[in-house]
């Protein structure tokens, strides 16, 4: 789906030719100008046709005046970027025709179609996009051309650029991530990182297992042993700034499928632990939206991916395996192996002397039970880096929320037979599980991002939500705009005070 970005007043939107126009009407609206779209909207909201909620629609058909076959008004209240959201993602449901291919998309009535460009395009991507990868008789998406319509389209020509990025990175990871888990094997993920590999400015490694046991991953390792399909360890270099100025490292879980190993999990809704590679995912996607983009800012992805299988090599519980940090962990259960392969690649991360890490991983069912579905979990020890990703995330409307890391949560770790256990217990479990990628993150100006509830959708509506590909995007569009020194890595760390 392609978009255009258009400088179009409201008398001049009734002379877009189109196959639909919608037209997003705020609660405060000036409709004294007597042309075709001002009088539609007057008369709509005189007769009372067109509610004042946010959503609600009215569609005209072959309207006086509009060459656009059909004219759809929907309310967007004061008109800010979640209204816009919600208001685009009602509009284009009543619009999902076959020949519906050329849509204009008029923000120009808002009080500040800026801050709206970003939100609606994305609204209207999602809203008809289809996955077709193993389903043929599924209908792709019949919309191709998307008109915005702003009242100077100079003026945010930024935002509209972020925007369509977003939207390469977002597809792109729901792309990955709604594959099942024999057509996104480690091996189809790293080719597709190779592919990315090819995109201006970016350069892909793939590790395999002799590689990284000559690393000594073997934490990584241990998960993958129970799998006939080889693990990969996928390292993504987007150079974008000066040489020498310390990247951003984004780490994502890359658990192809998850079975719980010899932990098994419950059979019900198994098939959704494909989209436990959903931190990979976002890291794939937030490199294809850098490809597009194209910012002025270092970053480097690293996914360790594998599967976690249940076959007569694979890991029990009760044993012992060092990590490349030559910290022991006991295995207590094999369905917390995402930490596993998070831990190795964290010190991996270190020797990237970073400006950041932030690690994504589809981590804890106990975080679902804390935010649901509307907030990604966030931890980290630092104030600054915290701060910065929850500002990124608001901005992007892919909002997280900073959890507690006290010291404390961290007890239930110890182990009688290594340095720590993997697991700590029910409560606080997305907590403890953070607590225990820390004790491998120490000297790192860490992040964590818990995206078990965010990352995909259950029922009718199964599928990834792409997220939290537009967080790390705004996260690193923010980082660009206020660069370190060459050579300089971050400063130093701003705790919490307990």
């Amino acid at each position: 789906m392609d978009f255009e970005l258009k400088t179009l007043s409201p008398s001049l939107a009734a002379g877009l030719v189109v196959d639909a126009l919608l037209v997003l009407v705020p609660d405060t609206v000036a409709t004294a100008k007597a042309d075709p779209l001002n009088e539609l909207v007057a008369s709509a909201i005189r007769l009372g046709d067109l509610e004042s909620s946010v959503g609600k629609t009215l569609v005209c058909y072959q309207a006086a005046g509009f060459k656009a076959t059909r004219v759809v008004l929907v309310r967007a209240g004061s008109g800010g970027a979640a209204n816009v959201r919600k208001a685009v993602a009602a509009g284009v449901a009543q619009l999902k025709l076959p020949n519906v291919k050329k849509l204009g998309l008029l923000l120009s009535l808002l009080p500040d179609d800026g801050h709206a460009v970003r939100a609606a395009m994305q609204a209207c991507a999602d809203a008809t996009y289809m996955y077709t990868t193993t389903k043929p008789s599924a209908k792709a998406r019949a919309l191709q051309r998307v008109t915005v319509g702003v009242g100077k389209a100079a003026a945010v020509q930024d935002e509209f650029n972020i925007g369509k990025a977003q939207i390469v990175g977002v597809e792109f990871a729901k792309e990955w991530a709604n594959r099942p888990a024999n057509h996104a094997t480690p091996s189809m993920l790293a080719e597709a990182a190779r592919k990315l590999g090819r995109k201006p400015n970016i350069r892909t490694e793939v590790l395999g297992p002799k590689q990284v046991e000559a690393l000594a991953m073997g934490a990584f390792l241990a998960v993958a042993k129970g799998s006939v399909e080889p693990l990969r360890f996928i390292v993504m270099h987007y150079a974008g700034g000066e040489k020498g100025v310390a990247p951003v490292v984004l780490v994502g879980k890359g658990i192809t499928f998850d079975t719980g190993g010899i932990s098994i999990k419950p059979a019900a809704e198994m098939d959704e632990m494909k989209f436990d590679m959903g931190g990979a995912a976002s890291v794939l996607g937030t490199f294809a939206a850098l490809a597009e983009l194209q910012p002025a800012v270092n970053v480097v992805g690293v996914i360790p991916a594998c599967e976690n299988m249940p076959d007569g090599q694979a890991v029990k519980p009760g044993d012992v395996v060092t990590s490349m940090s030559g910290q022991t962990i006991e295995i207590l259960n094999t369905d917390a192996e995402g930490r596993l392969i998070l831990c190795d690649a964290l010190t991996y991360a270190a020797r990237l002397k970073p400006h950041s890490v932030v690690d994504i991983a589809t981590l804890t069912g106990a975080c679902v039970i804390a935010l649901g579905g509307v907030r990604s979990g966030l931890f980290s020890g630092r104030d600054d880096l915290a701060d910065a990703l929850f500002k990124a995330g608001e901005t992007a409307l892919d909002p997280c929320w900073r959890m507690p890391l006290d010291d404390e949560y961290g007890e239930g770790l110890k182990s009688n037979f290594a340095d720590m256990g993997n697991v700590a217990g029910r409560a606080g479990g997305a907590i403890t599980a953070a607590k225990f990628l820390q004790k491998f993150a120490t000297d790192l100006p860490w992040a964590h991002l818990d995206i078990a509830g965010t990352a995909w959708k259950s029922g009718a509506a199964k599928g990834s939500t792409g997220r939290p590909v537009p967080l790390l995007l705004q996260y690193v569009l923010d980082v660009a705009a206020a660069p370190p020194r060459a050579g300089a890595n971050a400063p130093k760390p701003v705790r919490r005070k307990r």
